[in-house]
């Protein structure tokens, strides 16, 4: 069963963020520009919350504010879910549609009791995981049902 860590391992290891006080326009030009849905944001190396393009529609869009004058710590979600590396595909899959979200930031736990971000997984990471491992199983059955 694969874990975070090895789907981590196989993705670009980026981890895209903006400060608290960052202005939503520029959280906004950082995911276009990366092509990513949500950014962490952190306070030092400290997870703060985390921001994404759904907060941008519902809470500025659809409020009328403006994203050049309203700062991402106005908007993010501060009551993030998260997961350790050792966290199977398939919880994270079950966790992520539980919970209606589609990124989850990975936290390694560190000497002390401090967690470290070190990833962030989305919905289509975990899909494309849970397709290849199928599909792995499905080209082993289909060998052994075939004698090679």
């Amino acid at each position: 069963m694969k874990t975070v860590a090895s789907l981590l391992a196989d993705k670009d290891s980026t981890i895209w963020s903006v400060r608290p006080d960052s202005s939503v326009y520029e959280a906004i030009e950082l995911m276009a520009t990366k092509a990513v849905g949500a950014l962490l944001v952190l306070d030092g190396e400290r997870l703060a919350g985390i921001v994404s393009e759904r907060d941008y529609a519902r809470k500025v869009i659809l409020k009328g504010r403006s994203s050049r004058d309203t700062k991402v710590s106005e908007i993010m979600t501060v009551k993030v879910i998260c997961v350790p590396p050792t966290r199977t595909i398939d919880e994270c899959m079950a966790l992520m549609t539980q919970k209606r979200i589609r990124h989850l930031p990975v936290l390694d736990e560190q000497s002390g009791g401090d967690r470290k971000v070190c990833g962030v997984i989305s919905i289509g990471d975990v899909v494309r995981a849970t397709i290849e491992e199928k599909q792995f199983l499905i080209e082993q059955l289909e060998n052994y049902i075939q004698g090679g």
